[in-house]
Order: C-alpha cells, then sequence, then structure tokens
C-alpha cells in the first residue's frame, strides 16, 4: 500500500478501536453508574458488581489499544489532542484508576461504611468517563482553536459548548441504556424485571436526547450525504432496544444498543473525516490524516502487527464471554469465605 492509502487505512482502524472500546467499556460505566440506584442491599451491589466482573478489564485494554495506536499512526494528532485535553483526560485516567482500585477493595474489609465508600468510588468512577468522553468526542467533531505550530489553544472552558455538553449527556444515557440492558441479560429473578425496567425507561430519554445530537452533528458539522444512515441506524437502534427490552428479549435489546453507539462512533469519525482535529479559527492549521500521520515504515509495520494480533486478541476476549455467559442471581452470591452466612456481606 501507498502512505496515504496506509494512513486512510489506520484512521479507519483507530475508529474500530474507539468503537470497541466504547461499546464494551460502555455498558460496564452504565453498570457502575447504576450500581447504588439500582441495588437495595449489599449483596445485590455484590450482583451488580459480578456481572461485569470477569470483563471490565479486559474491556479497559481497548483504551490502551486506542490511545497507543494514534501514537504510533498519528503522532502530530496525539501530541495535540491529548495536551490540549490534559484536563478531562487527566480526570477520566484518574476516575478509570480509582474504580479500578474500588473493584478490588472494596470486599477486603468487613464493613458496611469501608464497602460503602468503595461503592461511591465505583460510581464517580464511571459517571466522570461517560460524561467526558462524550464532551471530548463532541469537541474534536465540532472543533478546537489550533495555532500554526499545531498546538491545541482552546481553554477547558471553551471546551464546555452546549454542542460539547450535549454530546457528554447523549454518550451518558446511552451507557445508562447499555449497562441496564446488560444487568438484564446477565441476572434473573426479581432484580433482571427490575433491570428491564430502568432500561426502558432509560431507552427513551437517550433515544431523545441521542436525536438531537445526531441531528445537530449532521446538520452542522457533516458535510457527507451517506452520514445519514448513521443517523438512521443510531435511531433505529435505540428503538429497537426499547422494544426488545419491553418484550423481555435482553440479547435484541443489546444489539440495539450497541448498534447504537456503534454507528455514533462512525459518525463522529465520518463527520471528521479527512480532518483527524479540525481548527475553528483556521482551517489550515487543522490536522488531517494526512499531515498527522506516521512514516510510511510505520504504518506498514503496525499493519502487520495488527493483523497477527488481533485475531488472537478477539479470539481471547470472545471466550472470555462466552465461558461467563450465564445469568446471576442474588440467592447464588456465594457468603464471604470465614465470614457467617448473611446477605449483607460482601467479600471478593
Amino acid at each position: 500500500m501507498d502512505a496515504h492509502t496506509l494512513a486512510y487505512v489506520w484512521f479507519a482502524l483507530i475508529a474500530v478501536m474507539w468503537t470497541g472500546y466504547l461499546v464494551l467499556e460502555g455498558f460496564d460505566f452504565g453498570v457502575g453508574m447504576l450500581l447504588r440506584p439500582l441495588s437495595r442491599n449489599d449483596t445485590e451491589r455484590r450482583l451488580v458488581i459480578n456481572t461485569i466482573g470477569p470483563v471490565w478489564d479486559g474491556n479497559e485494554v481497548w483504551l490502551l489499544v486506542a490511545g497507543g495506536a494514534m501514537f504510533a499512526a498519528f503522532p502530530e494528532w496525539y501530541a495535540t489532542m491529548f495536551s490540549g485535553f490534559y484536563l478531562p483526560l487527566l480526570l477520566i485516567l484518574v476516575a478509570l484508576i480509582i474504580r479500578a482500585v474500588a473493584f478490588e477493595y472494596r470486599g477486603k474489609i468487613d464493613d458496611d461504611t469501608w464497602r460503602n465508600r468503595w461503592d461511591w468510588a465505583i460510581t464517580f468512577g464511571s459517571w466522570i468517563p461517560a460524561v467526558l468522553w462524550g464532551v471530548a468526542f463532541a469537541n474534536l467533531v465540532r472543533g478546537v482553536e489550533i495555532d500554526a505550530d499545531r498546538q491545541m489553544v482552546s481553554s477547558f472552558l471553551d471546551l464546555l459548548s452546549p454542542y460539547a455538553l450535549l454530546g457528554g449527556a447523549t454518550t451518558t444515557l446511552l451507557f445508562l441504556t447499555h449497562g441496564a440492558i446488560f444487568i438484564a441479560l446477565k441476572t434473573d429473578g426479581d432484580f433482571r424485571h427490575r433491570a428491564r425496567a430502568w432500561a426502558s425507561r432509560l431507552a427513551i430519554a437517550s433515544g431523545a436526547v441521542g436525536a438531537v445530537f445526531v441531528v445537530w452533528t449532521q446538520l452542522a458539522f457533516s458535510d457527507k450525504t451517506w452520514t445519514w444512515v448513521a443517523v438512521a441506524l443510531a435511531a433505529a437502534g435505540v428503538v429497537g432496544a426499547a422494544l426488545a427490552i419491553r418484550r423481555g428479549r435482553e440479547g435484541w435489546a443489546f444489539t440495539g444498543s450497541a448498534l447504537a453507539i456503534l454507528v455514533s462512533v462512525v459518525l463522529i469519525f465520518g463527520s471528521m473525516f479527512p480532518d483527524v482535529m479540525p481548527a475553528i479559527n483556521d482551517p489550515a492549521h487543522s490536522l488531517t490524516i494526512a499531515n498527522a500521520s506516521a512514516t510510511p515504515k510505520t504504518l506498514t509495520i503496525m499493519t502487520w502487527v495488527a493483523g497477527f494480533l488481533t485475531p488472537l486478541v478477539l479470539g481471547y476476549q470472545g471466550w472470555t464471554y462466552w465461558v461467563f455467559r450465564k445469568r446471576l442471581t442474588a440467592e447464588r452470591i456465594p457468603a464471604p469465605i470465614g465470614l457467617p452466612l448473611r446477605r449483607d456481606v460482601d467479600a471478593r
């Protein structure tokens, strides 16, 4: 492949990696955000955590892969974005670290106050990335101020435009819906019905807010006709998820919510193309696929490595989901080792 083709291929691959991260980590965030409002006692909170226990850390690998691919394939894009978005990305990183620690430490001590604090850490560690990822991607579509040296000069407050805040609300509601559906898919009994009711209500809210965001994106920031297909598919995904969850078809509902997130990412990257970071102050300063990409040799080596390792990663992650595919119930949550059998006790 020539240099331009390789750069376009890696732009598409990075879009795929971000799609994988947001679809998979999206329901993780949704589960974390629903940990307290959906659960009535500690046993049910343990049940909620156990739905994502075997997979949450594997889902986060997609973020590392997407960030690493951006660094290697588009170093100019990576440098400008990660320096310009330093504060929101730092907040996301801190939230993810606290959330990961909370999953591991909440059951280390048999104390209600101890567990309660870590539960709040999981909750806030899920809310913050869910909101800020939407704000960040909305700003990539809208554009930021970039100077002649390819340094982003927009302030943090500049990133909080109405469109960006709407993007944050959209990702948050989509992740909440995605997470509620996943809980309904992974549990049984009364808790399953409760999660299904939450998912039905959240699907309506995410559909209303998401519709405004995708139409605004298409009309204001996309000059391509084909991205209307992504808008239509996003609407179909949310509507399909809402109808399926009402009928108790959690699998189809999960497919619908995943489709809505997937095509929303397609709309975002499609609207940016051929830019990777538009400059609203001067289009000549925009970072494009052509001027932000790495050398052809780097892209060639990355292509060979990705072609070899990607099937292995996908195969392993698919196998993990298959092994832990069974539904969970509160009655089957085991008592902590060395502690009396009580429904309100937790240990991992």
